[in-house]
């Protein structure tokens, strides 16, 4: 049995007059989490008048009141197969996350309902909200029409499945340009580095364009956010977003 609660929402201070030229991210939260803790980000933003006219969604993932965890699907190991045999590979939910995609494009649908474009639309997120974000953008229908991406402290999901999702969704076989910042902790722990690595290889397999990819990796930090980040996420949505005039 699950429930889940609706998005907290963090309006822009200085929204734009038309709904096209303002911005909005949508930032999901990781395992057995919730969106309260991450509300904090666009405060941060706001008070230090970075990107006034962008507003926020933190979705909630549904809780499992059987595991008693807040969950965007059900965690599995990370650990790889061992060499040789990617049979012993650990499973993943993929009907999980397939469902938790479908849930973030209804996020989206309901900005564009609103005059937001999907262009003007970042998808974020933390671990397991990093990989909810990534597989988003890799297979659902808003595939390529997002302003961009922001993986933090996670790992890209489904990796040998992606492209046979994005060929049953009448996606191109490249995906090609698609902006997005990768971050990650060189302390981090609970996200090992070669699934950090694998998933890195993997987008490049896909076709993501190099050019379109920030990645950095923070000496010492472990599986948290730090200044250090939330100043390079600024300037990067500043670049992805900018201000348009009215």
């Amino acid at each position: 049995m699950q429930s889940q609660q609706p998005p907290l929402i963090r309006s822009a201070p200085k929204p734009a007059a038309d709904p096209a030229h303002g911005a909005a991210m949508i930032f999901l939260h990781g395992l057995d989490d919730d969106a309260m803790g991450w509300e904090n980000i666009a405060t941060q933003f706001h008070q230090g008048n970075k990107l006034p006219y962008m507003q926020w969604i933190f979705p909630n993932a549904p809780h499992n009141i059987d595991a008693r965890q807040n969950a965007w699907y059900a965690p599995s190991s990370l650990q790889p197969a061992p060499a040789g045999r990617p049979e012993l590979a650990p499973e993943e939910d993929e009907e999980g996350l397939r469902k938790s995609v479908e849930y973030v494009e209804s996020l989206i649908d309901d900005l564009t309902s609103r005059g937001i474009p999907s262009n003007r639309i970042v998808l974020g997120g933390f671990s397991q909200g990093c990989a909810l974000a990534l597989l988003t953008e890799l297979t659902s229908r808003y595939s390529g029409k997002l302003a961009g991406i922001v993986g933090l402290m996670g790992y890209l999901p489904l990796p040998e499945t992606i492209q046979k999702l994005r060929t049953a969704g009448g996606l191109p076989h490249v995906v090609g340009h698609v902006p997005m910042f990768l971050g990650r902790g060189t302390s981090d722990r609970l996200i090992p580095r070669s699934k950090w690595t694998e998933g890195l290889n993997k987008l490049k397999e896909l076709g993501v364009d190099d050019g379109a990819l920030e990645i950095k990796e923070y000496e010492g930090l472990a599986h948290a956010l730090s200044p250090a980040v939330l100043q390079d996420l600024s300037k990067w949505l500043a670049r992805v977003v900018p201000q348009l005039e009215d």
